[in-house]
């Protein structure tokens, strides 16, 4: 499977796996990249010399390429530049700023910079940049989404079409059909979070993933847009949102609701009712919670059986 992305890479799928805070450590980057794809480490949950520890160990784990995901508003951003040019990681996701800030340091020390856009606007902003690369995310995902409420049918083959750098789709992606789908609409590969959640080497809570197995459709929701967009499993704390919203709270009322440590109480301590709980719509489509080699040897085999199927079996003839 070789394409722009595997090439830029040099991986063997065009798959990589999102850097969720709290749930992709260096047990799943390592995974993710020695089953072929592409690991991220998350590191917005981590303080600097954590960030350094999971860097080392997922050198030690494996010897593929890996990314780390890094917000731009990340406190001590200085910092996490610092340790991913000590220990020479390849490739940097950059999310939730301006990617103009970085990407030519990071480039200038060999490393490949993507940036995670939800609209049209941004992606070229992040060409004009110099990004090697955009993840292009829809309205579907989980975490932190754009406001514009864009799905990514309708977002990938709008940035495809406005820039020439490789695009990348993200959310509502979870296997095969929907990688081949999002590559049929100009996608060079897919980002996929939700799907690596439940996986045995994610370090989300188990609570967390167990809930996430069990939900179904129409059991997230996108809100607090006012500050910063979120995908939540509904639950007694999203009540405590819904609430606050029909007593037209000010602002500042729903920053002091959501408080410090909401995503960690939630995702990674297990708190099912006064935690955020982040997942992406397709959650509906998991079933269980497997090995994220697994994971990657099912969305690989069943996007080579959906594209012989659309090769062999078109449904309409002209």
């Amino acid at each position: 499977m070789k394409n722009r992305i595997t090439s830029l890479f040099n991986i063997e799928y065009p798959l990589i796996q999102a850097g969720m805070i709290w749930c992709s450590g260096w047990e799943l980057a390592a995974a993710v990249s020695n089953a072929g794809g592409l690991g991220i480490i998350g590191s917005g949950s981590m303080y600097p010399e954590i960030l350094d520890l999971h860097v080392r160990k997922c050198k030690e784990a494996t010897d593929k390429p890996f990314a780390v995901n890094l917000p731009m508003l990340y406190p001590d951003i200085d910092k996490h530049i610092e340790t991913i040019i000590k220990h020479e990681v390849p490739i940097v996701f950059t999310s939730a700023g301006n990617p103009k800030t970085w990407t030519k340091h990071l480039q200038d020390h060999g490393i490949k910079v993507v940036h995670v856009v939800s609209s049209v606007k941004f992606a070229q902003k992040s060409e004009a940049a110099g990004v090697d690369a955009v993840v292009a995310e829809g309205f579907e995902a989980g975490g932190h989404n754009g406001k514009d409420e864009t799905t990514t049918f309708c977002l990938i083959p709008m940035v495809r079409e406005a820039v020439n750098i490789p695009v990348i789709a993200a959310g509502g992606i979870g296997n095969g059909a929907g990688m081949l789908a999002a590559m049929n609409l100009g996608a060079d590969a897919v980002q996929i979070g939700s799907r690596f959640v439940a996986s045995e080497e994610s370090s989300a809570h188990d609570n967390f993933k167990n809930t996430v197995v069990e939900s179904k459709e129409g059991d997230t929701i996108l809100t607090l847009k006012e500050i910063t967009p979120v995908r939540l499993i509904k639950n007694a704390f999203y009540s405590q949102v819904v609430e606050a919203y029909t007593d037209c709270k000010s602002v500042d009322e729903l920053i002091d609701l959501l408080g410090r440590g909401r995503a960690k109480k939630g995702m990674f301590e297990g708190d099912l009712d006064e935690g955020e709980l982040e997942i992406g719509q397709v959650s509906g489509l998991i079933n269980e919670v497997l090995p994220a080699a697994q994971i990657v040897e099912e969305i690989v085999t069943d996007f080579k059986a959906a594209l012989s199927a659309q090769n062999t079996n078109a449904k309409f003839k002209f």
